[in-house]
């Protein structure tokens, strides 16, 4: 079996979005697009080109939710579109999560949504000639990942953002968080780069070559638990996306070990105040409370929490921009291996 340096995910870029597809495309290479559809969606688009510009478009895969819903299927070359290829029914629901996977074959595209087969989609140019992908639309991207079952990735990957897009994390100095700066998902072309698993830095973003857990889910029952696989380790993401009632008072994020919680986040609008604790022998521990920016949660708004453990400490980031760090309090991170989500807010997609 071959090796290679795996193609790092794409993890919540912004969209309009164009990236790298690394070597190019491959026979047996799976491209999965794991996103949500706006609730007020006409239409969006994935697209396999040459290049960060429109004109070359080997495959372009486009929902429309007009005239009870199809998907439109075509290629471009030079700036000229082809002869449509239409399906009339519709995979996709406005509002819900997706999972779109786009298999490379020899001689068409393979698309499946939601783990269901879609359509089979002749090649019209060679497929050798795409090194990118791009998503226009009402949609919002959760991540795109890669993945050839020919060869087996030689080590972990992770994922090098431009500043203007950066999911900032501040590189912490022994047990004192620093502020961090704060990142707009405003998407350029990205630089994937392979490091040693070890490596911290505000600028990276760790990316397990597998993609995480997927719940695609509409919508979850209250209150949520799920398992997390392996529990906890340092480089381990858990992200939970949903939206705040109106009329909300609290809600809270559980980390837990056993009977214990491990990470208790507790956003209180009645207190404006987002508490963090812990819970051993059902018996809390001392409070924190101190906040480097206002209140970031907003009653009947969405919300992207992103917690990612690190080696001492969990660190949080709400929107795309650094909230917190919380120190370890119970140090057995592989213990840590359930998920719970409570209180006054919807959820609409967990990764864990």
């Amino acid at each position: 079996m071959a090796f290679y340096r795996a193609q790092p995910s794409y993890m919540y870029p912004a969209v309009p979005f164009t990236g790298e597809i690394q070597g190019g495309l491959q026979d047996g290479l799976q491209i999965t697009v794991n996103g949500c559809v706006h609730p007020g969606a006409s239409r969006f688009a994935v697209n396999l080109q040459a290049g960060f510009s429109e004109n070359n478009i080997a495959f372009h895969f486009n929902p429309r939710f007009e005239q009870g819903g199809y998907v439109v299927c075509n290629t471009k070359q030079n700036g000229q579109w082809g002869t449509e290829e239409r399906k009339m029914s519709m995979p996709f629901q406005k509002g819900v999560p997706f999972e779109l996977c786009l298999l490379v074959q020899s001689s068409h595209f393979t698309v499946t949504v939601n783990g269901n087969f879609f359509v089979q989609y002749p090649h019209r140019v060679p497929f050798t000639s795409v090194n990118a992908i791009s998503v226009t639309g009402s949609v919002q991207l959760f991540y795109i990942t890669f993945k050839n079952p020919h060869v087996a990735p030689a080590q972990p990957v992770f994922f090098t953002m431009q500043p203007s897009q950066r999911l900032r994390f501040p590189k912490s100095q022994g047990r004192k968080p620093k502020p961090s700066g704060s990142g707009h998902a405003n998407l350029n072309p990205v630089t994937p780069t392979v490091l040693p698993s070890t490596a911290q830095s505000p600028q990276m973003f760790p990316t397990p070559g597998i993609p995480p857990t997927m719940y695609p889910s509409p919508t979850y029952p209250m209150p949520y638990f799920s398992s997390i696989p392996g529990g906890l380790h340092p480089s381990k993401s858990i992200i939970v996306v949903g939206t705040i009632l109106p009329s909300a008072k609290r809600f809270h994020i559980n980390l837990r070990s056993g009977s214990d919680i491990a990470f208790h986040l507790n956003p209180r609008f009645d207190e404006n105040a987002v508490v963090r604790n812990t819970q051993v022998k059902g018996k809390w521990g001392s409070e924190e409370r101190q906040l480097l920016r206002p209140m970031p949660f907003r009653r009947g708004q969405g919300m992207l929490v992103w917690i990612m453990c690190d080696s001492y400490c969990f660190k949080v980031a709400v929107d795309g921009q650094h909230l917190l760090e919380y120190n370890h309090r119970l140090k057995n991170l592989a213990a840590i291996n359930n998920l719970e989500v409570d209180g006054d807010v919807q959820l609409t997609h967990v990764q864990a």
